[in-house]
């Protein structure tokens, strides 16, 4: 729709369409998740939410299925992770309940209107058939759907105590979770954009320990290959799906059949860490908190694991003003773009009919406005644009591998201002960045071109330059986070260090570094590049921004 459509979004989902699954099945190729040709299909998913007491997804009261359908596709995202709550599975009194009637129960007659008059052809329907209407929906406008067993109960989700925690807890009957399993993988089979399913949110709370992982887990997995061979098997870990550190030691046991089905997914906030991004210093927690997620996750990407890691939820407040998450999300960035992951942003929503006793909760990580008419930050959304795209993987050795200069905080690359114009550098569309070579002498070329990145003083902007071996032109990675990237310049009082610095207007200059150790007020994110390697060639036709 085109009163949620960014500019330059739809141009970009035009370069990577080749990599949507087209309603085939999807496999594990080592680290990556591939179609059936054996070509990458990235998943850059937005989760959303049907897991809440009305068991309806959210925002059918305010527009059509099919109309927020096109919506998720039209600002390119190709997956849907599609919340559910156990007891639709497996408890017939509440998934035969119509929606109207299930509102009725809920008191929520003034939602029954706009569903009513949005999407008449759902309000009577069974719960469970209304649930799979949205999933024809989204198979109509071409989006891949994972199906997220979000909790048992229907409601809000998660802290340690609720009884939906861990296996065994007061609303976790292992039996009953795998039961909906296989009712879920068996009623969707025939939906071939259903491509995975996540067999479990956020794992947590006292009793949660990783002998009842191993037990449960390869079991639920089983079971639901078993019944839907199609789908990709979706592992959350421990302590609120932010630790798989415990597979380090012992691997998960699984039939030859489900071995290339199987990913790994977990969850990442601002929130995961408190308010460290407030109170340390900014290249420091970035530093520590990448590491603690590489300890803890990334490693399944290496050898000798090699398994696909799903990034299923990430988000900040939209509307600006969370220190916390404005932080963490420059750093989250870069680490998305090193990794190349497969993630779904949390959430579409722009509210809820009900959540926690609140009627029309506003929701402000919600990538729809309340009354879901709009986008409710263009900004951000452009800016995880850059990470909607495969830089690498199976089927994309379009060219040798090469740098992009990635810039989380705006989301975009290093580029010549025109390609025919060696010296001005401005940020702009990662889809046409330059392809950059950091060499073993600490140059960053322009590969092909006998040119170079140089500073000329405090302040300048960086320039490309014929090489002349001379301090200006190396660069080296510069802080506990390794997002600066610094060169030395001589000056009057002798050499100062400098850092790419990205201007308001785009422009990349070389300023003095900041924020490298110590201060906590500082940030750091407007000096932060990060290097990153693509094998697909650049695109020259995009507008640049």
């Amino acid at each position: 729709m085109s009163s949620v459509s960014v500019v330059c979004v739809l141009s970009i989902v035009l370069l990577w369409q080749s990599s949507l699954g087209n309603g085939n099945p999807l496999f594990r190729k080592s680290r990556w998740i591939v179609g059936e040709d054996g070509r990458r299909v990235k998943l850059a998913c937005v989760n959303w939410v049907s897991h809440l007491q009305p068991v309806f997804a959210e925002g059918l009261g305010k527009k059509s299925v099919s109309e927020i359908s096109k919506d998720i596709k039209s600002n390119g995202f190709n997956c849907v992770r599609f919340t559910w709550p156990t007891d639709l599975a497996t408890n017939n009194t509440l998934a035969s309940l119509t929606v109207r009637r299930n509102f009725e129960s809920l008191g929520l007659y003034h939602a029954i209107p706009g569903i009513a008059a949005n999407n008449p052809d759902l309000i009577d329907l069974p719960i469970i058939e209304a649930y799979e209407r949205v999933v024809a929906s989204m198979d109509e406008n071409g989006v891949m759907v994972i199906l997220d067993n979000h909790l048992t109960k229907p409601g809000w989700c998660c802290d340690r105590t609720d009884g939906n925690g861990f296996f065994g807890d007061r609303y976790f009957d292992p039996e009953i979770w795998i039961e909906g399993l296989v009712k879920m993988a068996t009623l969707f089979r025939p939906y071939k954009n259903v491509v995975g399913m996540s067999l479990r949110n956020e794992l947590r709370g006292p009793n949660q320990t990783t002998g009842s992982w191993f037990k449960y887990m390869p079991r639920g997995a089983e079971a639901v290959n078993a019944a839907n061979p199609n789908v990709l098997v979706i592992l959350s870990g421990l302590s609120f799906d932010k630790d798989l550190s415990f597979l380090r030691n012992q691997k998960v046991k699984t039939s030859e059949r489900l071995a290339n089905k199987l990913v790994f997914e977990f969850h990442w906030y601002s929130f995961t860490d408190g308010s460290a991004w407030i109170n340390g210093n900014h290249n420091e927690i970035c530093g520590t908190i990448t590491g603690n997620v590489k300890q803890n996750v990334g490693f399944l990407l290496d050898e000798p694991y090699n398994y696909p890691v799903f990034l299923s939820e990430f988000g900040i407040d939209e509307r600006g003003g969370d220190l916390n998450g404005i932080r963490y999300l420059s750093c989250l960035m870069a680490v998305m773009a090193e990794l190349d992951l497969d993630w779904a942003l949390w959430t579409l929503q722009g509210d809820y009919y009900l959540r926690q006793d609140t009627v029309e909760l506003n929701e402000v990580y919600g990538l729809l406005n309340q009354n879901w008419s709009n986008i409710r930050n263009t900004t951000f959304l452009h800016r995880i644009s850059a990470i909607q795209q495969p830089l690498k993987g199976p089927g994309y050795s379009d060219v040798t591998p090469y740098t992009k200069l990635f810039h989380p905080a705006a989301g975009l690359c290093l580029l010549r201002k025109s390609p025919g114009d060696a010296h001005e550098l401005v940020l702009g569309s990662c889809a046409e960045s330059e392809s950059w070579e950091y060499t073993d002498e600490g140059t960053l070329n322009l590969k092909g071109t006998g040119l170079g990145l140089r500073a000329i003083g405090v302040g300048n902007p960086v320039v490309v330059g014929k090489l002349r071996n001379s301090s200006d032109e190396k660069w080296s990675l510069k802080s506990s986070s390794k997002l600066h990237i610094a060169s030395q310049i001589s000056g009057k009082d002798g050499f100062v260090e400098v850092c790419l610095d990205a201007g308001e207007n785009g422009i990349v200059a070389s300023y003095p570094c900041t924020c490298l150790d110590g201060d906590k007020t500082c940030d750091a994110s407007g000096q932060w590049f990060k290097m990153v390697t693509s094998t697909i060639k650049p695109t020259a036709e995009i507008t640049r921004f």
